[in-house]
């Protein structure tokens, strides 16, 4: 007979009490062989929502949840090695460029990165826009390909951390995503099991990311590097904006042929900036900070890394992109400063556009997506583009259009306050 059972575990919790390690171990790996039931596990997932956990019980929490399946090693390789994870943005285009300028740097990048879900891109699917490039590696070819080219960005396999998959589907559907131990248990398995030396992780703040506030956003770094820290991977976090959506374009195509202007020493500012402002933390943290990666960007090594590690994964890095077989101008109603540009109102039109999904098996679009020609700051003339709407069906424009109503604000240059895009910057 067990030592534990799961009405005991809910109670606990339920009560306020603290779970013994012992609880925690017996409960994620019953869970995880199908012995405790959804609706004991949902349960027990709100009392966590309403009642939270201390650093021990989200440290063992995470612990049983990487113990439910199997760990990547990367000691073999004559490189130390770093990861990043976001959030998830709109435009967030930024482990496309970052991968391969880390690599370049002599750091080896093992980004096991995810599809998009909603109004938040997703890496993968971006990638897929290349033709011929694939996700799905073995873990004996990422090993290769890191020990060759020094990055892989790819999909994680389903060895990791199992107990996690079960458990976000059930989030998903129970109104216990928004819980900070689960949120920071669910990002911190997966990366810790990967095996990275050390990781950086961009906890997105504003109105198009999931953490609407700086306070909240805060809470979760601090407990993901906390995280982190005990499980003895170097781990700090950045803090960074996410009001208004990053470079100037939001889908999948688009934004791969922005990363590419950006290795060729172009792109946006801001996807410039905090592609630097990660790497030198991705850098630090792998004990390689005397390199700098400006230089590095600036020389075109990185982009040499980007094509070896496109190839790599069979993608063709000179084929054409695809485009989308329908665009419409949205027009600037007045002359005036572009004051704001609101991230989520620009997320959702793109993924109403099919740069993303609503369920996970639904297909996205190669060549939908947004792309804006001002950003907030900038002068833009009546008349003038303001936007471009990018699908493969014209049936989709009203409903994108409709998601940009009440998103951008033009006025005079008086009534504009620019934001850092770094906000804060949270280490152990």
């Amino acid at each position: 007979m067990s030592a534990h059972d799961a009405l005991e575990v809910i109670i606990a919790k339920r009560d306020g009490q603290e779970l013994s390690d012992s609880q925690i171990d017996w409960v994620i790996d019953a869970y995880t062989r199908g012995d405790v039931a959804d609706e004991q596990m949902s349960s027990l997932a709100m009392a966590i929502l309403l009642n939270g956990m201390n650093r021990r019980e989200i440290s063992r929490w995470t612990g049983a949840m990487i113990a439910s399946g199997e760990r990547m090693d990367f000691s073999a390789l004559s490189r130390p090695t770093a990861d990043k994870h976001s959030t998830g943005g709109v435009g967030d285009k930024i482990t496309l460029p970052l991968a391969p300028l880390v690599a370049a740097c002599g750091v080896a990048v093992p980004q096991l990165s995810g599809r998009g879900l909603g109004h938040t891109g997703g890496t993968l699917d971006k990638l897929e826009s290349i033709p011929g490039w694939r996700a799905a590696l073995s873990n004996n070819e990422m090993l290769d390909q890191l020990e060759q080219v020094g990055a892989v960005i790819c999909a994680a396999g389903d060895g990791l951390a199992p107990a996690d998959k079960k458990l976000y589907a059930l989030r998903d559907v129970t109104g216990t995503v928004e819980a900070i131990p689960l949120i920071a248990s669910s990002i911190m398995s997966k990366k810790i099991a990967e095996g990275t030396g050390s990781l950086v992780l961009d906890v997105k703040v504003g109105t198009g990311a999931f953490m609407k506030d700086l306070e909240r956003a805060r809470e979760l770094a601090e407990t993901m590097v906390a995280l982190g820290t005990d499980a003895g991977v170097h781990t700090v976090a950045l803090l960074t904006d996410m009001s208004t959506p990053l470079g100037r374009t939001a889908g999948n195509a688009v934004e791969v042929a922005e990363s590419v202007e950006v290795l060729a020493g172009g792109g946006p500012a801001d996807v410039v900036e905090l592609t630097l402002a990660l790497a030198r933390e991705m850098l630090a943290g792998a004990g390689r900070d005397d390199v700098d990666p400006a230089e590095v960007l600036a020389s075109g090594r990185a982009m040499d890394a980007w094509r070896s590690m496109i190839s790599a994964q069979g993608g063709d890095p000179d084929a054409a992109l695809p485009q989308a077989r329908h665009s419409h101008e949205v027009l600037a109603p007045r002359s005036g400063v572009l004051t704001r540009l609101d991230a989520m109102a620009v997320g959702l039109a793109a993924w109403r556009l099919g740069a993303g999904r609503a369920r996970k098996e639904d297909p996205v679009q190669a060549g939908a997506g947004v792309v804006w020609h001002a950003r907030p700051g900038d002068e833009v003339t009546e008349g003038s583009p303001l936007m471009t709407l990018l699908t493969d069906d014209e049936a989709r424009l009203d409903r994108a259009l409709a998601s940009l109503e009440g998103g951008y604000d033009i006025g005079d240059a008086t009534s504009y306050t620019p934001t850092p895009l770094v906000l804060d910057r949270v280490s152990s």
